[in-house]
């Protein structure tokens, strides 16, 4: 079972990276559109890019039940934050629908196999 923390970890990396490395081509696939500076730029490197980088990696690294119980603890913010906005903000429902799914699927996996059961 543990493969599958790796699994997961190593998916929040590789999708961290897609911000960390290439901001430009994320923006526009989270509906994000950085103006009048490249502020925008820098903020998709590090809050969806370079934190799930080291999200991912750390918990690899680290290894423990808990470093994967904790990046599950952050994936239920995420979805949190996310199923709030299909209430609050009507952003585009099948897409906000889509990641909110893959979010509480990890947080589901991570927080009950890791924090709840192991």
């Amino acid at each position: 079972m543990d493969i599958i923390n790796i699994i997961l970890a190593a998916l929040t990396a590789v999708f961290g990276a897609f911000g960390f490395i290439a901001p430009r081509w994320t923006a526009p696939v989270l509906d994000l559109e950085p103006i009048r500076t490249n502020m925008g730029l820098s903020e998709i490197r590090a809050s969806t890019g370079g934190l799930f980088v080291a999200l991912g990696l750390g918990a690899i690294l680290i290894g423990t039940p808990m470093a994967y119980g904790m990046m599950g603890i952050a994936y239920v913010g995420a979805a949190s934050g996310r199923l709030l906005s299909i209430f609050m903000d009507s952003p585009p429902r099948s897409k906000a629908l889509l990641y909110f799914a893959i979010e509480a699927a990890f947080a589901a996996w991570l927080v009950g196999y890791n924090l709840i059961v192991a």
